[in-house]
């Protein structure tokens, strides 16, 4: 079986094209890249401009296999996804008390009877705990005994609007479906060791428009979130602070950009040939007002001033978690915005915690040329691994973490809007 894990950024487009052996091992045929268009801040604002690079990528995975754009996992983002603590709680139904794959699921959907907005579905219900008669912290409560059987989970809802507009981008293009993950969710799962949840972790994801952040403690998903900046954010700030296009801010942020402004030489500057040495772009083409130097330690002061504001927006939700500096494994970077040179020292700073970049793990891969697992071994694919790993998990075994094949939008509203 061939599967597709897409995942839709506000600058890149990524997707793997893999098939599952008989064995449910997932089997790397192919990485694609485009640049997007029409998505901003991890949402789709255009459709018409979204849909071109991602019917290029299609088109190139057609030609591997036709049948692989209908069983695609795809990532969900944006700034507007919310998640809240939830309880359910039934009576076991049978009569020696015995529980069954029945009273679990019955549990689990009494956990998602929660309050919406009436433009707002679930995408997630993820289960923390069972508790049988008083007991907690049950991982397993299947042929287990008792009376009375509760859940404590973690639900994740979205605008209905933005689900809606995803499934209709990939529909329209002849695409379906399989699967939806909430970005931090996806990282997670091809970054964060077992080892790392137990002890607790934060996952913080800087991605062009959006951060998001996912935070483990003894095992279990305590919370996760996105907020509307990211690296993109930086590359405003330098096109404003250094008077230039957004197309050399960029160039300057990707080979000269530093977190930390005191490691900046004070006399170093960027020249023209400086620019094209390292990037093969000529400044001036890129921006014709461009005729001077530019000072390393200003670029690294603008690029420094923006990541404390977005580790500050992440303290924020450490201290409402009581977790400030609590988290013994740390904070994990990944994303396109952790390849910033000196931002696991400038986190570790920041964050008072000990900090490292997050690579995909690869091991549960096989992989179909060398340069694929060179490629891929960057923070940002941390997502679209996670979503080949979900993709797989899938077609395993049905998972509770994702929605099933077959996806209908329609079907979705009615399984979980109360």
């Amino acid at each position: 079986m061939h599967i597709v894990a897409l995942d839709i950024g506000s600058y890149k487009i990524k997707a793997f094209l893999a098939e599952i052996d008989k064995n449910g091992k997932p089997f790397l045929i192919d990485v694609l890249e485009e640049y997007s268009s029409g998505i901003r801040k991890g949402e789709i604002v255009d459709i018409n401009e979204a849909s071109i690079p991602l019917e290029k990528i299609f088109e190139k995975i057609k030609t591997k296999d036709k049948t692989a754009i209908n069983n695609i996992f795809v990532n969900v983002g944006g700034a507007n996804i919310k998640c809240q603590n939830s309880r359910g709680i039934i009576a076991v139904s049978r009569a020696d008390n015995e529980i069954s794959q029945d009273d679990i699921d019955r549990v689990v959907k009494a956990s998602q009877a929660i309050k919406l907005l009436p433009n707002r579905m679930i995408i997630h219900n993820i289960t923390r705990e069972y508790i049988i008669d008083g007991i907690n912290d049950v991982r397993e409560p299947l042929g287990m005994s008792g009376t009375r059987l509760e859940v404590n989970s973690l639900v994740i809802d979205v605008f209905s609007s933005n689900v809606k507009n995803l499934i209709n981008l990939i529909e329209s293009l002849g695409g379906s479906v399989s699967g939806l993950v909430y970005n931090p969710l996806a990282a997670s799962r091809s970054v964060l060791t077992k080892g790392s949840k137990d002890l607790g972790v934060v996952l913080i994801d800087i991605g062009a428009g959006t951060t998001s952040l996912s935070v483990y403690d003894e095992g279990k998903l305590v919370h996760a979130m996105s907020f509307p900046m990211g690296s993109s954010n930086i590359t405003n700030d330098l096109a404003v602070g250094l008077k230039c296009s957004i197309a050399l801010a960029e160039i300057i942020k990707i080979f000269f950009g530093r977190a930390i402004s005191a490691e900046a030489p004070a006399k170093d500057r960027i020249t023209l040939k400086d620019i094209h040495e390292k990037s093969g772009f000529e400044a001036n083409i890129l921006d014709k007002n461009f005729k001077s130097s530019i000072s390393v330690r200003f670029v690294a002061e603008i690029i420094e001033s923006r990541l404390e504001e977005i580790f500050e927006l992440i303290n924020r939700e450490l201290k409402m978690l009581n977790k400030y500096g609590q988290l013994p494994a740390g904070a994990i970077l990944c994303g396109g915005g952790a390849k910033m040179s000196g931002i696991v020292d400038l986190a570790k700073k920041e964050l008072k915690i000990s900090s490292d970049i997050g690579l995909p793990e690869t091991k549960e891969l096989e992989i179909y040329h060398q340069d694929f697992e060179n490629s891929i071994n960057e923070p940002e694919f941390a997502t679209a691994t996670g979503l080949l790993y979900y993709g797989m998990d899938q077609c395993a075994k049905e998972s509770s973490w994702l929605i099933g094949e077959n996806f209908s939008f329609k079907k979705v509203l009615k399984y979980f809007m109360p």
